[in-house]
């Protein structure tokens, strides 16, 4: 898993404006991926951040770069809880909510609609994707936005920016652990 993925699709989780992103990586060994996980996550966790596997398909694996502390809030929002539990979870604990995640993830072709939820969109966002079955949308960026389409604006600018910045620092020679920013 190289630099230049994670810094592509994980700028703004790095910098500790987002929860979470998720990836797709090719390998051709599974144990090496793992070992590239592992290192990962030693040079990560102190800056609060962990990398996990949620699916492994066809040689790809669909990887999950995420701050803990910040998705436990996240699941505290009513919203959230409710349509949590709407989908099957039962237990409010981030970590069962990821394997359960995982579940759904390994059980259907498609992504559960609630992955959002596990990447900082916004509940309102994530709830009127299900219920609008993805049509109807004020605005499309990161995600399809139902709520408020000028904060959305505003938030997929910094995310862009941030990704921009990120990969011109990564071009010259700054490590994603000196990019990573220790929340």
């Amino acid at each position: 898993m190289s630099d230049e993925l994670i810094v592509r699709y994980c700028s703004p989780t790095l910098a500790g404006m987002k929860t979470g992103n998720i990836f797709t990586c090719s390998f051709a060994d599974k144990n090496k991926m793992y070992g590239s996980i592992r290192n990962w996550n030693t040079l990560l966790t102190k800056k609060g951040l962990r990398i996990l596997p949620l699916r492994f398909r066809n040689n790809k694996a669909l990887i999950y770069v995420y701050r803990p502390k910040r998705l436990s809030a996240d699941l505290e929002n009513s919203t959230a809880e409710q349509l949590l539990r709407s989908c099957g979870y039962c237990n409010k604990s981030p970590d069962r909510c990821i394997l359960h995640l995982m579940k759904r993830l390994e059980e259907s072709e498609e992504f559960p609609h609630e992955i959002g939820l596990f990447l900082g969109y916004p509940p309102e966002d994530v709830l009127g994707f299900i219920e609008n079955k993805a049509g109807g949308c004020k605005c499309v960026g990161c995600w399809k936005v139902y709520g408020d389409a000028e904060a959305a604006r505003k938030t997929f600018a910094k995310y862009k920016k941030c990704t921009d910045v990120y990969c011109t620092q990564l071009s010259k020679g700054r490590s994603i652990e000196r990019l990573t920013v220790a929340v």
